[in-house]
């Protein structure tokens, strides 16, 4: 046998294969290690490599081993930029609705509190869980249909935006409630001073509700 081959289930060496792979899929999404352990291992091992060749393009990556997930981000202006040509943006920046906002932040505080009660580390909250929770943040309707249907419309953005995934229902319990798996990757998103800043925004949103509420129940009176 050749001294030189990989004994079995022990990886080789990273290759530039393994490096344009790495790099094509971080410009496409983002890299989870239970998605896929060997591409994980070689980012783990390439990750050097990776960030040279991503700064090239503006990128930085964001890689946190602990909880198993990679991204590129665009890396935040420097006081020299007035001077350097200005790239185009690879990773589009996307302005998010208030709804959208809120239900992000509850779900990471939602996510701080289960990380701090130890035990998995998987968060999985059923469709009605997340409306439960956003319902009561959101303007009162006389339409309960229509209400869950925008709050779901809003679920299905995160869920595009990629901080949360859909499970598939398990066999036999088809009409059961969607449920969701919160993804870790919401943790480098929203940071404590992002929340620290919607919470100031939120209470300002809440005033605002109970403003409204409080004329509305005048006129009424009248």
């Amino acid at each position: 046998m050749d001294e030189h081959q990989p004994e079995p289930g022990v990886a080789g060496p990273a290759t530039n294969a393994d490096l344009s792979t790495l790099t094509i899929t971080l410009l496409k999404g983002v890299i989870y290690r239970e998605g896929d352990e060997r591409l994980w291992g070689a980012l783990l091992n390439l990750q050097e490599r990776v960030r040279d060749y991503v700064s090239v393009l503006g990128l930085d990556l964001v890689l946190d081993e602990a909880e198993g997930y990679a991204f590129l981000k665009s890396r935040p202006a420097q006081a020299d930029d007035d001077v350097a040509p200005r790239l185009p943006r690879l990773v589009a920046r996307r302005p998010l609705s208030f709804p959208v906002s809120l239900l992000l932040a509850l779900l990471r505080k939602k996510l701080a509190e289960f990380d701090a009660g130890g035990g998995d580390t998987r968060m999985v909250l059923t469709r009605d869980d997340i409306v439960e929770r956003v319902r009561v943040f959101l303007p009162d309707s006389s339409n309960e249909a229509k209400l869950i249907d925008q709050i779901e419309a809003h679920i299905n953005k995160v869920v595009d935006l990629g901080f949360l995934r859909r499970l598939k229902a398990s066999s036999g319990s088809k009409s059961s409630p969607a449920s969701f798996e919160v993804r870790r990757t919401l943790k480098a998103f929203v940071d404590a001073q992002w929340l620290a800043d919607f919470d100031a925004r939120l209470a300002a949103y809440q005033a605002h509700l109970a403003g409204v509420a409080s004329d509305a129940g005048s006129a009424d009176d009248e």
